[in-house]
């Protein structure tokens, strides 16, 4: 049994060394802006989140998150006011850690993701100052459209696994009943804070 067990773990060990040799022994991402890159870049779905928030019934904070990401952006550091998003959020990616609810929010009470199957974002004017943003642009959820304003944040640019990469987080506030999406309103609020946090890559 010992000598099987030592035969295991050695195994593992001389797999986990390539992938190990790959890692970088520093972060490829710096928040210099200078790192950016002109181009096109569609977004890693695998770095990429939205999250909102509520008040649940008076009680606590409730998180949930969308995951699956997917979109584009056009960006020239010498000219970023001319820079172009666009980002669709499939509802069938949402999670609250709770099963039951994350089936409730896909259903016509809130989402209806099996007739709206991706919210979509897309922006028509960047205003930039440093490292910071103001990002307008058009929402739609549920087929409803409407105008909201993104504050975003550069956090970083690199290079990683041949593939130049910049990450950037925004922040909004929305009203869910401009969505068509108003069960359970006034118990949990209207207004809800979204978070985006978008990682865009193209190969080198």
């Amino acid at each position: 049994m010992y000598r099987s067990a030592t035969a295991l773990v050695l195994g593992l060990s001389f797999v986990a060394l390539p992938i190990a040799a790959q890692m970088p022994k520093t972060p490829p991402g710096t928040p210099d802006i200078g790192g950016v890159t002109a181009g096109s870049y569609t977004v890693d779905p695998n770095h990429s989140q939205v999250s909102f928030t509520v008040n649940h019934l008076g009680f606590s904070t409730y998180r949930g998150l969308f995951g699956g990401i997917t979109g584009s952006m056009t960006i020239d550091p010498k000219a970023p006011a001319k820079a172009k998003v666009s980002i669709d959020i499939p509802m069938s990616g949402i999670t609250t850690t709770v099963a039951e609810l994350d089936e409730h929010l896909k259903k016509a009470d809130f989402f209806d993701a099996a007739k709206y199957p991706a919210a979509h974002f897309e922006s028509t004017s960047v205003r930039p100052s440093g490292k910071t943003a103001r990002i307008s642009g058009n929402l739609t959820i549920k087929g409803i459209t409407k105008p909201v304003v993104l504050d975003a944040v550069f956090v970083g640019a690199g290079t990683m696994m041949g593939k130049r990469t910049i990450g950037f987080d925004a922040k909004t506030t929305i009203k869910r009943s401009d969505f068509g999406v108003s069960y359970g309103i006034p118990l949990v609020p209207d207004t809800v804070p979204l978070e985006i946090f978008v990682a865009f890559e193209k190969p080198e």
